[in-house]
């Protein structure tokens, strides 16, 4: 098996123009695309600063990175291929220090088990899994998105979006190729 090597560009922030290059062992890495990013830290551009981010289903580390270059206090990688995260853990901590902490778990094993509260969390697992809807679930039932925390979530645009908790609202969506984005904010919980 031969590894792919890739690279994604942070678009904004204090390492804006930066590469971060990752080892795709697979050949199955889908980072989400520039313009999608940029269209994404648009939406967030006065959100991010401050916040601690949790990125469930890593991978290349293109939506952490890009928080963190915007800001971000924290972000938390959750990755479940032992190989990924030590090539993310290799990536990120020379740039990033210790605001980006790389975890190699499950990420629904993670979340079942997660204490804590998240201002920002990224949702993009493999399309074909099935896991955006148990992850959206476990996030609500562990209250793991702080109130007025946003949640961005990437699935396949002929794919049926994941049915969020009543008091997740989105805010903002775009559809482009393949691809939907929606981003919604944790509002007030209804008793």
């Amino acid at each position: 098996m031969t590894a792919n090597k890739g690279s994604v560009r942070i678009i904004g922030g204090e390492h804006r123009g930066r590469r971060l290059h990752f080892t795709d062992q697979n050949g199955d890495l889908r980072p989400t695309g520039d313009r999608l990013r940029e269209t994404l830290f648009n939406w967030l551009q006065f959100e991010v600063r401050g916040t601690r981010v949790l990125d469930l289903f890593a991978g290349s580390g293109a939506l952490a990175a890009e928080a963190l270059s915007r800001g971000a206090a924290s972000a938390l990688l959750i990755e479940k291929k032992r190989a990924r995260a030590d090539d993310l853990a290799r990536v990120l901590t020379p740039v990033f220090d210790s605001r980006a902490q790389v975890k190699c778990v499950d990420a629904l094993t993670w979340v079942n088990r997660a204490c804590g509260q998240y201002d920002l969390v990224f949702i993009d697992p493999p399309y074909d899994l099935g896991l955006h809807q148990p992850i959206c679930d476990a996030l609500a039932q562990h209250d793991v998105v702080a109130p007025g925390g946003w949640i961005f979530i990437e699935t396949r645009r002929q794919s049926a979006a994941p049915n969020v908790p009543a008091h997740w609202q989105l805010e903002k969506e775009k559809e482009s190729g393949d691809v939907r984005a929606q981003l919604y904010r944790n509002g007030e919980r209804s008793q």
